[in-house]
């Protein structure tokens, strides 16, 4: 989708693959879409494309109301890249704007300001000001339909600096009004009971394995953390999440629907969550640390094409479409759990672990930070990485250069090849990761995280 004729071939097409990859917007109307809107096709000549929302927005096209373009999933290029307009998405994802301003995300990448936004502009078509924007107008709109929070208490909770740019904002971005918004909310969300939390359709493209990453939660659930309850295929996953305001619970929904596979009419869906946050300012990060968990914004298509062209893989590709990769809601507790093994992970809860303010059922606690670990546990491998991360010596967030994490691992006492692999895949995101003693051919490449799963679902490697 590198030329606008394919991109408008696409939009002909209502092609799902590429929602969140691109966006088109339509000059007589005003409006601009995902490439999937159900909406007729307008001629091509008043078709503009944009790489991101807020880069349409930036041209003063409003979203539509018909296909809820910033409902899409995020872009399967950006979720894997390791240069800086990769790195910075993720970060703005994760809120980092909103909470340190680009100055901030610009120290977290080791560039200058001027060269983050001139980077993201080139590219994208917009800065991370604009970027932000949009993810808030967005955010806004989830507290908005879901909830029942004063519209003033909902602006401030986006990340807007005033009730005025909110409102201004939410009037360019879908012209309505925040009440507006609010009264257009479908009727089974405006019914939900104070206190239920915030439901969410977490979207993805293409087919979803989730039997697989179920199963993959349930057999590394630490007590008091995490939680796979109910049968097989209607299985619910719940964690406790430490975020920057304050602290939440997670309960994502295993379905096994059509809303998880892929046809012709439907390819792509969303996993079912509701989350429970002290603070509702961490809603975006919490959704973005769910979605980089549970894989959400991988290509499928472009992952299934390249595996299943290998003999070895072929059949268990056919089997497992869509099977993905998961990574983390919490990348320094992934790699502290990775070093210390389930028994130990276990251990360092229940000693060292926060305990919620209002445990839920058997979620109790938050899995210890580093600086606890690093002055409870000062000796040894465990000590060594906790302080690592506790002093920014290492760094596993979604910005982080995953070479230069690498080698910061690497120096630590006790990081044996097989530790350091998990962590690659699982708390860096890296989608091309192979565990120590594999063989694996190059054709492969760039997708090893992928392939090692289908050989773990299909029983062919033994789990770590």
């Amino acid at each position: 989708m590198r030329d606008d004729d394919s991109r408008y071939e696409a939009v002909r097409s209502r092609d799902a693959r590429f929602d969140g990859e691109f966006f088109f917007a339509v000059e007589t109307t005003g409006i601009y879409c995902r490439p999937s809107c159900p909406a007729v096709t307008p001629n091509r000549r008043n078709v503009r494309f944009f790489a991101t929302a807020a880069a349409a927005q930036g041209s003063g096209f409003r979203a539509c109301r018909r296909c809820r373009p910033d409902a899409v999933p995020g872009s399967a290029d950006h979720n894997v890249r390791a240069d800086v307009v990769g790195r910075a998405m993720r970060l703005i994802g994760d809120g980092v704007v909103d909470r340190e301003g680009v100055a901030g995300l610009a120290a977290r990448l080791g560039y200058s300001a001027r060269q983050v936004q001139r980077q993201l502009t080139a590219e994208l078509g917009a800065g991370p000001v604009a970027l932000a924007r949009a993810q808030r107008s967005h955010t806004a709109r989830v507290l908005l339909q879901t909830t029942e929070l004063p519209i003033t208490e909902i602006a401030f909770a986006s990340g807007f600096a005033s009730v005025r740019q909110f409102n201004d904002t939410i009037k360019a971005v879908y012209a309505s009004t925040p009440s507006e918004l609010r009264a257009a909310a479908p009727g089974a969300r405006r019914g939900e009971t104070p206190g239920a939390g915030i439901p969410l359709r977490l979207a993805h493209r293409g087919p979803y394995q989730a039997g697989p990453v179920f199963d993959l939660l349930a057999r590394e659930a630490v007590p008091g953390v995490e939680e796979v309850a109910g049968p097989p295929g209607a299985r619910v996953y719940r964690r406790t999440l430490r975020l920057p305001y304050g602290t939440g619970i997670a309960a994502v929904e295993e379905r096994t629907g059509v809303e998880t596979r892929a046809s012709a009419a439907h390819p792509g869906g969303w996993l079912s969550a509701r989350l429970h946050l002290t603070d509702p300012r961490d809603l975006t990060t919490a959704v973005q640390r769910l979605r980089r968990l549970f894989d959400l914004d991988a290509d499928p298509y472009a992952v299934d094409e390249r595996l299943g062209a290998d003999p070895r893989l072929a059949p268990l590709v056919a089997a497992r479409p869509g099977l993905r990769s998961p990574g983390a809601a919490d990348p320094d507790e992934v790699a502290l759990r990775a070093l210390a093994g389930p028994a130990g992970s276990a251990h360092l809860v229940a000693r060292y672990g926060k305990r919620l303010d209002a445990p839920c059922g058997s979620l109790s606690h938050l899995f210890p930070e580093p600086a606890v670990l690093a002055q409870a546990e000062p000796g040894g491998p465990l000590g060594a990485l906790a302080a690592a991360l506790a002093d920014g010596g290492l760094r596993l967030d979604p910005g982080a250069d995953r070479d230069d994490a690498e080698q910061a691992l690497r120096a630590l006492p006790g990081m044996d090849a097989a530790t350091l692999a998990v962590i690659r895949a699982r708390a860096l995101g890296d989608p091309d990761v192979a565990p120590p003693g594999l063989t694996v051919p190059g054709t492969w490449r760039p997708w090893r995280s992928y392939a090692v799963q289908h050989l773990l679902a299909a029983g062919e490697l033994e789990n770590r």
